[in-house]
């Protein structure tokens, strides 16, 4: 641009007066360019008013034709840069420059295009000339410019063997999981919309002035196990509180089945609960690896007073002086109670049961609770926690893990998608001595403990666990069960149903025999 933008022929006034001669020199203020990034940067922000006070003799309809053509062409956002200018001369006769610009458009089609603003000197300002090609060197009256979207199929979310699950037929659970990962992977089930840009007079096309082609979907798929699914619905069958089963391939960490029954809420995942006694899970774990063995002999009286709180076993059993092992699988809490305090401390146990995933964030895929531990306070709270009682909450889905840690050596974060698809998290690798003696203990409570009158298969391995909740003398209790056999680990809760041993171990029996038969 030449600087006779800033003198042009408007803009000097020579004046002479008969008694004598004065010359004054009156300059257009700034440039064309000035005015056209201003212009322009008004319409990115919808300043309409501004692009007014910027423009000679607006028409009446001027904020319209800019509204419809947002509006027409459904636009999230829009950049505009001054790209050249043409001087006067060069300006197809009409004597006034043109400041060239780019515009690139956000919508449904994202594209770009070249156009152009006339300029002039008016009233000693530089000022758009405008028409309807100021927006689009192809508007005129008459016409506008639309955009023609077109979406990609959704792309459907799969259980592992690559069976379609986001449809209704899919069960009632499973369509829960599905609600949680379809929000949390929008963007890949949806893919990006496309279509064209399309010049229009009176609804018909004159021509299509930008394409874009949609990009599909990506499937997705999960970790579900249909077969393992069915079994644990069919294992709930009948049982009319509040259940759930939680199934989980210990050695991935891939949630297989998570059954709820009845619907409505996903309490596999999203329910807190004190663990009761298949805590103690975690706290023979610190035990043996504070150097206590299977067969060490510990005392297991009916009653026991920890931090000036009587505690005692269920039945208020006495089994005197027997293996860890024994205590174990009679799940004894006098036994874990005071070997929390005698051996253990508020640090040990909270850092152990930090291993086994508690106090830590929980990212299957979907939403799920982080299981509490909060640091005991004293030693009536330290014994109340090493028992799963007091503060301690945990979810069925975490209580699993705690079995699948057992079963495969190591503690996995749980995930019902590829581990590419969510936060990076390492397993943890257990003791070897904390391994080889949980894999006592655990088989142990069901041959010769609590659960010895459950018809398991063979090799299996668990924990019950009666869980009080609530207030008064006899306050009402969740029914646990949490266990492994192979590498399939689970978990099973009731809420309010009683004894771990008499309502969830069956229904978790009842699952691994469904698993078993043909």
């Amino acid at each position: 641009m030449r600087n006779k933008y800033r003198y042009g022929a408007a803009a000097v006034a020579l004046a002479a007066a008969a008694a004598g001669t004065g010359v004054w020199l009156l300059r257009t203020p700034g440039s064309p360019e000035d005015t056209a990034r201003d212009f322009l940067a008004a319409w990115a922000r919808q300043d309409y008013r501004t692009m007014r006070t910027l423009t000679v003799d607006p028409p009446g309809d001027f904020d319209r034709w800019y509204t419809r053509f947002r509006s027409d062409l459904k636009l999230s956002g829009a950049a505009f840069r001054v790209t050249g200018s043409d001087d006067s001369d060069d300006s197809g006769g009409s004597g006034d420059p043109t400041v060239r610009f780019r515009a690139t458009l956000d919508g449904p089609v994202r594209w770009s295009y070249d156009g152009s603003l006339r300029v002039v000197e008016h009233e000693r300002a530089w000022r758009v000339r405008w028409t309807p090609a100021a927006i689009h060197p192809r508007l005129g009256p008459g016409l506008r410019i639309k955009a023609v979207p077109s979406r990609p199929e959704r792309a459907p979310i799969l259980a592992a063997d690559g069976t379609r699950i986001d449809t209704p037929s899919a069960p009632g659970s499973v369509q829960q999981l599905v609600e949680g990962l379809a929000d949390r992977y929008a963007a890949r089930l949806t893919g990006s919309s496309g279509g064209r840009v399309d010049l229009v007079r009176d609804a018909e096309r004159v021509t299509t002035l930008a394409t874009a082609g949609a990009r599909a979907g990506r499937k997705l798929t999960t970790t579900i196990d249909l077969r393992v699914h069915r079994a644990a619905a069919d294992a709930m069958d009948g049982v009319t509180k509040p259940a759930s089963l939680v199934a989980l391939r210990p050695s991935t960490g891939e949630v297989l089945a998570v059954a709820n029954q009845p619907g409505g809420f996903n309490r596999a995942l999203l329910g807190h609960y004190p663990p009761g006694s298949t805590f103690k899970v975690v706290t023979a774990s610190a035990l043996v690896a504070g150097g206590m063995t299977a067969d060490q002999p510990v005392g297991c009286p009916a009653e026991r007073n920890i931090g000036g709180y009587a505690f005692h076993n269920a039945g208020f059993e006495d089994f005197g002086t027997v293996p860890l092992r024994t205590a174990f699988a009679h799940s004894c809490n006098t036994t874990f109670g005071s070997l929390s305090v005698e051996r253990l401390g508020a640090e040990r146990l909270t850092s152990v049961a930090a291993s086994f995933g508690f106090g830590g964030p929980v990212d299957p895929g979907v939403p799920a609770v982080r299981a509490q531990f909060p640091a005991p306070k004293d030693d009536t709270d330290l014994a109340s926690a090493a028992i799963g009682q007091g503060r301690v909450l945990t979810s069925p889905l975490n209580m699993a893990t705690v079995a699948a840690a057992i079963a495969d050596g190591s503690w996995r974060p749980p995930r019902l998608v590829d581990a590419a698809l969510l936060p990076a998290a390492q397993p943890r690798k257990l003791e070897p001595s904390v391994v080889r003696a949980l894999r006592t203990l655990m088989p142990a409570v069901v041959t010769d403990g609590t659960a010895k009158g459950v018809s398991f298969p063979p090799g299996t391995a668990g924990k019950t666990g009666t869980a009080e909740f609530g207030s008064g003398k006899e306050p009402p209790t969740h029914s646990w069960f949490i266990g492994y056999r192979g590498d399939l680990a689970f978990s099973v809760i009731v809420e309010g149903a009683g004894e771990g041993a008499a309502v969830a171990a069956p229904i978790a029996a009842r699952f691994l025999n469904g698993l078993a038969s043909p």
